[in-house]
């Protein structure tokens, strides 16, 4: 087996995993310790010194967190990745090694706002800064790169959007500059889009979202392609120059593709403590499990759903690249293969109160501020998660004051859209 290449559905299921030795259990146990005792002093030392891969405490590397590390890492085809305890955490982890005061990441417009808040102001607090370009205009990224410029970031399947981006295009640009291209694939989960196949250097997720899949837990992953030569330049001194906390040991020059993701641990989780807890790490381990399963039914939902409210008579327009009438149906194919994700916005022609009726009118629908539930959901972006954005933001990340955010669960397509009609005729009205 070992010299076949395994498709996604068997992988999602065994990638990293084992019958627990001590025991035989089948299902990856959830080791719930802090500490784990050492062999004797020989090996805590070893372990201390990046000589010797095991567990020391659980800030940094738990046997259950790290199942589920080896399984997204396979699923996404990176050489490691690292687990923590959100999504917005595993963006800081991202940029942690990378970054210095006075450094600047190159940013899509087209994010979530949570993620725009904390790169235009939360990261202003370590001294970083962010560019935020229009990624359709590569011309306008690669103008955007300076020698002060660590990093290019964007979204594979944009949040709220649902537009995709031209990935081999982006790390083109990225590569001629010698930086590393950071892509959140939440919204596309690898089943749907596999960024470093694309030329991206490390993909983020948050795991609460697709990954999980029910609504049950917090948590993110970085996951490093082991592609990138840290070595190359002087631009990337946390791993290519000597690390004080470990006696001078230069994590790209010894552990080479696999110096991201040690760092990661060593450095970012020691320091950062932006942990992953091994009840969490269960819990999305179990919803891997049917990912493809829940993403084809998410992404035939969301075509059938999304084709219908296009031609529904309250509504302007929809954004869901799975059709023809999207600017990005043309990237589908090339990009997102197997379906065009289950996020998007609907534009309502009534307007902002329209979106506000309609959010209080649906029944199975559920308004959270939260996607990729097996639930389909609802939320009107511009009072909520981008409201602490200008007009101009929020037009320019897709939420818009007149327009909703739909993340289509895998309930009857027939039974939603029941809902949203209901639900359109009383916002209308």
């Amino acid at each position: 087996m070992s010299d076949k290449q395994l498709g996604f559905d068997t992988l999602q299921i065994h990638a990293g995993s084992a019958p627990d030795p001590a025991t035989g259990a089948r299902q990856t146990p959830i080791y719930q310790t802090t500490a784990y005792v050492f062999r004797d002093a020989d090996h805590a030392a070893a372990l201390f010194n990046l000589q010797e891969v095991g567990f020391i405490y659980s800030r940094l590397t738990n046997p259950t967190v790290a199942v589920l590390q080896e399984r997204i890492a396979t699923l996404e085809g990176g050489a490691g990745a690292v687990c923590c305890s959100s999504g917005h955490a595993a963006q800081i982890m991202a940029l942690f090694p990378l970054m210095g005061p006075g450094k600047n990441v190159v940013v899509s417009t087209r994010l979530y706002g949570g993620t725009i808040t904390q790169f235009s102001q939360t990261i202003k607090r370590f001294g970083w800064s962010a560019k935020f370009i229009d990624f359709d205009d590569t011309a306008a990224v690669k103008a955007a790169i300076d020698d002060d410029t660590r990093a290019v970031f964007c979204e594979s399947i944009a949040n709220p959007g649902g537009y995709i981006t031209d990935l081999r295009a982006i790390a083109d640009v990225a590569d001629e500059a010698g930086l590393p291209l950071i892509v959140d694939n939440t919204s596309a989960t690898p089943y749907l889009c596999n960024p470093i196949a694309h030329g991206a250097t490390l993909v983020v997720h948050s795991t609460t979202k697709y990954l999980t899949g029910n609504g049950t837990v917090t948590g993110g992953v970085v996951v490093d392609s082991g592609k990138f030569d840290w070595m190359a330049s002087d631009k990337f001194p946390s791993l290519s120059e000597p690390e004080p906390a470990y006696h001078g040991l230069c994590f790209g020059e010894v552990l080479g593709p696999m110096a991201f993701t040690f760092h990661g641990i060593a450095i970012g989780l020691r320091d950062l403590g932006m942990t992953m807890n091994p009840q969490a790490a269960h819990y999305t381990l179990m919803g891997i499990e049917t990912l493809s399963l829940r993403m084809e039914r998410h992404v035939e939902n969301a075509m059938k759903i999304a084709a219908w409210l296009e031609n529904h008579d309250t509504v302007e327009a929809v954004t869901y690249a799975g059709l023809p009438s999207s600017p990005y149906n043309h990237r589908v194919a090339s990009v997102c293969p197997k379906g065009a994700g289950a996020l998007f916005t609907v534009a309502l022609k009534g307007g902002y109160d329209s979106c506000v009726k309609l959010v209080d009118s649906l029944e199975l629908f559920s308004h959270v501020a939260n996607l990729g539930d097996t639930r389909s959901l609802i939320i009107h972006s511009a009072s909520t998660t981008h409201r602490q954005l200008t007009e101009e933001q929020q037009v320019a990340a897709g939420a818009a004051p007149n327009v909703v955010r739909l993340s289509i669960g895998i309930e009857d397509a027939d039974d939603l859209m029941a809902d949203l009609d209901q639900g359109l005729a009383k916002a209308s009205a």
